[in-house]
């Protein structure tokens, strides 16, 4: 598996994990990790390697544990679309790419990481989001 294919399916979890906030209450690390497997598993062609599923594990990990950093970083620079009105898509790619920006321990060059951003929105957004993604984290990866 590659990183771009980690990157789709940490997407694919961060969006579950968006789209169904969990009770209070409930182990996060589980729920998390459910939406890993669920993630994982729909992928019927695609064989993770060991290196792969630690990528993909910080992935998610990471942007769930910086969240509130994330979205505050998201909102100061998408000055006409709250955070909550963005299409899910387009909002939980922008939040992975700005943990790797910003919060990640391997550091990878901004572009390495708008351009995989930017491929990810022309997969599975509108045809707007790519242009949105890139331009919210040209401005961030700018500050």
């Amino acid at each position: 598996m590659s990183r771009r294919q980690a990157r789709e399916v940490a997407l694919q979890a961060l969006f579950q994990l968006d789209m169904n906030p969990s009770d209070e209450g409930v182990e996060v690390a589980q729920v998390r990790q459910n939406a890993i497997d669920a993630a994982v598993f729909a992928q019927e062609d695609v064989k993770l390697g060991d290196k792969d599923m630690e990528f993909l594990n910080a992935l998610v990990k990471g942007t769930c544990d910086n969240l509130k950093s994330i979205d505050e970083m998201i909102s100061r620079f998408s000055r006409e679309w709250k955070i909550q009105r963005m299409a899910g898509v387009d909002r939980n790619i922008t939040r992975m790419a700005v943990y790797e920006l910003k919060f990640c321990e391997e550091k990878l060059g901004p572009n390495i990481i708008i351009n995989e951003a930017v491929q990810l929105a022309k997969k599975f957004g509108s045809d707007d989001s790519s242009r949105f993604v890139n331009g919210i984290l040209g401005a961030i990866a700018q500050a």
